[in-house]
This record gives C-alpha cells, structure tokens and sequence, in this order.
C-alpha cells in the first residue's frame, strides 16, 4: 500500500514538472512572435518629462527671451532662406531690385512730401532698377568673401577687420558707382558725373561710418549667412532712400546755381543740371 502511494506521488510530481516545462516553453515562443512595445511611463516619471521640457532653454537666432516676439515672423524667413540655399544668384537678384525700387520709391515720396508736390518719375525708378540690378552679384560676391575670410581667434578682432575693410574698399567704390551712374544714366557728361560723384560720395562716406559698422557687426555677430541679405536688406532700403535723396539734392533744380554746405569744406557751387 505505502509503495502504491509513493509510486503515485513521484508521477504526479512527475506529470506536474513536464506541464510546467510545457508552460514555459510555450510562454517564451509567444513573447518571441510578439511585437516589441515601448512601456508607458508612469505618471511621475511623466510629469518629471514635461517639466524638464518646459523647463529648457530655447535657442533663438538672436539670443534672449525678449526676441521671442520674432519667432512668429520667422516662417517668411525661413522660407527666403531656403530660396538662397537653392539659388543664391537668381534670390540676390530679386531682392536687390525689390530694395533699389523701394529705395528710390521711398527717397521721391520724401522729397515731394508724399507725392503731393510732383507725381512719380518712373524714369528715376528704372535707373534705380538698372543700377541695383547691376550690382546685385558683385556685392553678393564680396560678402560672402568678408564672411569667409579675415577670421581670427578674437571675435572682435574679426569684426574689426571686416568693417575696417568694408568701409575702406567696398563702400566709396560703390558710392562712386551708384552717384556717377546715376548722372550719366540721366544723361549728364562725364565731366558733370564727375562732378557728382565728387560732391556726394565724400558725405555719403562719412554718413555711412553712422550706419553701416553696427549693421555689420550685429549681422556678422548673430545673423546666419542665408539670413543675412535679408536682413541687410532692410537696412539698405532706409539707406538707398539717403543716397536717392542726396542724389537728387546734387541735381539741382531751377535755372540758378544751388549752394550746398560741404562738411569742412564751406561753401561749393554745385551746377544745374538736366532733367530727365
């Protein structure tokens, strides 16, 4: 009888071991076929996450939480941006006729109080087209050579450089190209272009150290390359405005000789010349 119940024990726990390897077995070729999850986080560890997310800095293109304002303006931006990675030469272009046009709209609007005292000269706006169109791809050239030379250790040392440069070779160039196009375009002679550009150029150099040298610096400072046409842009429509302006002030009007103070120079006559 005792033998009977020892051999009945040993099956059932026998039976009871080949069940449970039976079990596993299958449990672990079910957990093989199922699909990776990701588990949920529990709600501390999630609240934990949130916090940590809010509580990260944020990186603006120009740095500081009050010009968080910008971040809604950006996606035209961000958009012109692309446009000049995918055709730097063609949105150079553009913009430099969008600027010019708008330069020499604003300059006529403020010599003739908002055009009530002369009507608009679209020939004045053609040369300004021309003009701007001309120079579009040259001065795009420059600055992107600025940008990529004169680079030192010293952020400052760099910006120095680049602005002390810039106003030394780029700007009178390009004053002097912009006034004496500006006279033969409206069909003056070389003499009287030469005129022009001697009167002008000087005071518009010495006007644009007021300008220029803290647009550079701030661009080259916190403006990425494919923002910075852009961004000068907006500068150089306020800016084309006063050389359209000093411009039309060199013409002269009227049949009678025009005096125009020169910055420790006097008094210099300035000759009439012809419309357009």
């Amino acid at each position: 009888m005792s033998t009977s119940i020892f051999t009945t024990h040993r099956t059932l726990r026998n039976l009871h071991s080949t069940v449970h390897r039976n079990l596993s077995r299958q449990l672990r070729r079910h957990e093989s076929t199922k699909p990776p999850s990701t588990p949920k986080p529990s709600t501390p560890a999630r609240n934990l996450s949130t916090a940590s997310n809010n509580s990260a800095p944020k990186t603006w293109t120009i740095p500081g939480p009050a010009w968080s304002w910008i971040e809604p303006l950006m996606p035209p931006f961000r958009a012109y941006g692309r446009m000049q990675q995918r055709s730097p030469l063609l949105t150079q272009f553009e913009s430099s006729l969008t600027i010019y046009f708008l330069g020499d709209l604003s300059a006529q609007a403020v010599f003739s109080s908002g055009f009530k005292e002369g009507s608009y000269e679209p020939a004045r706006g053609l040369r300004a087209l021309l003009i701007g169109g001309l120079s579009s791809i040259p001065s795009y050239k420059w600055f992107m050579f600025l940008g990529t030379h004169f680079n030192y250790s010293s952020h400052l040392a760099s910006l120095a450089v680049k602005i002390l440069i810039n106003q030394t070779f780029f700007t009178p160039i390009f004053n002097t190209y912009f006034f004496g196009m500006q006279s033969l375009l409206s069909g003056s002679t070389l003499q009287e272009a030469k005129e022009r550009v001697i009167e002008t150029v000087p005071v518009s150099w010495r006007n644009s150290w007021k300008v220029w040298p803290a647009v550079t610096a701030f661009s080259f400072t916190f403006v990425p390359p494919q923002y910075r046409n852009v961004f000068a842009g907006g500068i150089a429509v306020g800016w084309q405005t006063y050389l359209s302006w000093l411009n039309k002030n060199a013409e002269g009007k009227g049949q009678k000789t025009v005096e125009v103070k020169g910055a420790g120079r006097g008094k210099v006559s300035v000759k009439k010349e012809r419309k357009t």
